[in-house]
């Protein structure tokens, strides 16, 4: 018997874990309900980028069969994540003449002239993830959103191509085929959890995405509604824990139990020693030292968001501040630190409005996994439809215009 039933899947591919959620679309509303969720360490990963791919391969197979047994619903395919310092953006230009006979603009005239954009405008080298139309011109009008339907000649377009070194894409596709999972749609992993956790006033105000992982810090800016920058920093949660361990004098899985324990953004008062049990054995180190160390890395990491964001034109000018999300966002007083480095508002990104098994899943952790769920969810039906066993054509349109569907709604 057929199944009518429709699922949307996320898998966000992290350095350090990879983190599965499958949800129940609703056929009235299309809203996604979690009813399975799987997350599990990842090894073969640096800075977000894979060089093995056995490691990655059993992560993403070990979080299909949690989330797997616990929806009862067998993956074939997904949204997935991207990540690395690889990814680009960069602004860009084209103009095409409109073809049809009575000149009016059609679905093929845009599709056009975003090709026109990324021709020699992007290196042989890279993949284009998505383009992002800031705005159209069409016969002098300027500021144009939507031009589809509006009659004229000469058709510009002013835009945002997110790219990706090519050999990571298909190295990260090489990783699928093993896990026999179709990728109907790859997303830089900061831009899944902006969909996750901003609004459309946000949006609209101006305001930052900072998605603070394991071994990476990925920063999306937007304003009026459009993506206006993405960039990866090489640093993360991992970073802290390394130097807590060297600080500390002591091996990462106890350093990793001080930051979870009694880490924290800003300088904490209390006793002079913090103290944890491992193995039976309990442990000391001085407070003091403890923040001194999460300090001094925070304020490298921050130094290097704000070159991020004055490299998009956008230091200390964002009305609706900074939105953390990541494991990294978990860290004691993260917000007041950010909001101190920055000079802007700040706070912890939350996921709302998704029923089901959504326990814990409000955590900034899940919100990458969630934002490809909703993309995933946004997805047409039985489109691209596949059993879990090997690559397919649906590969060839894997992004599937994610941004532009995302943002065209904010501005119907």
């Amino acid at each position: 018997m057929h199944d009518s039933s429709r699922y949307a899947v996320g898998i966000d591919v992290g350095t350090t874990t990879v983190r599965c959620i499958v949800g129940h679309v609703d056929a009235t509303t299309g809203i996604p309900s979690i009813v399975g969720v799987g997350e599990v360490a990842n090894t073969g990963m640096r800075k977000g980028t894979i060089i093995n791919l056995n490691g990655p391969a059993q992560a993403i197979d070990d979080a299909l069969g949690e989330a797997e047994r616990m929806s009862g619903h067998q993956v074939d395919s997904a949204a997935v994540s991207i990540n690395g310092t690889h990814i680009l953006s960069t602004t860009s230009d084209g103009m095409i003449a409109v073809s049809a006979t009575d000149h009016i603009v059609t679905n093929d005239d845009v599709t056009r002239i975003e090709e026109v954009a990324t021709v020699g405008k992007v290196p042989p080298n890279r993949e284009v993830l998505e383009v992002v139309p800031h705005s159209y011109r069409l016969d002098g009008q300027d500021n144009i959103k939507d031009p589809i339907g509006m009659t004229g000649t000469r058709l510009e377009i002013a835009a945002n191509v997110i790219s990706a070194l090519t050999p990571n894409v298909n190295t990260l596709h090489s990783v699928l085929d093993m896990a026999k999972v179709t990728p109907k749609h790859v997303v830089p992993s900061v831009i899944a959890a902006s969909k996750a956790v901003l609004n459309e006033r946000q949006l609209e105000n101006g305001v930052a995405v900072i998605d603070m992982g394991g071994s990476t810090t990925s920063i999306a800016v937007f304003e009026e509604g459009d993506l206006q920058y993405a960039g990866v920093i090489p640093v993360g949660g991992s970073n802290i824990t390394n130097d807590l361990a060297i600080g500390l004098k002591t091996d990462p899985e106890i350093a990793e139990k001080v930051k979870l324990t009694h880490g924290s953004a800003t300088a904490q008062s209390g006793s002079e020693n913090v103290s944890i049990k491992h193995d039976k054995e309990t442990l000391e180190f001085k407070r003091a030292d403890v923040d001194e160390i999460i300090g001094a890395r925070l304020d490298e990491l921050f130094e290097a968001v704000t070159k991020e964001l004055k490299k998009a034109g956008r230091f200390a000018k964002l009305p609706s501040g900074v939105v953390l999300t990541g494991g990294g966002a978990k860290l004691k007083h993260i917000d007041e630190f950010t909001k101190e480095a920055l000079g802007l508002a700040a706070r912890v990104g939350v996921v709302k409005g998704f029923g089901g098994v959504a326990e814990h899943m409000d955590e900034p952790r899940y919100a990458t996994a969630v934002g490809l769920m909703i993309e995933d969810a946004n997805t047409k039906s039985h489109q691209g439809e596949h059993h879990r066993g090997g690559r397919t054509k649906a590969v060839a349109d894997r992004t599937g215009g994610f941004i532009k569907r995302f943002f065209g709604r904010l501005k119907a």
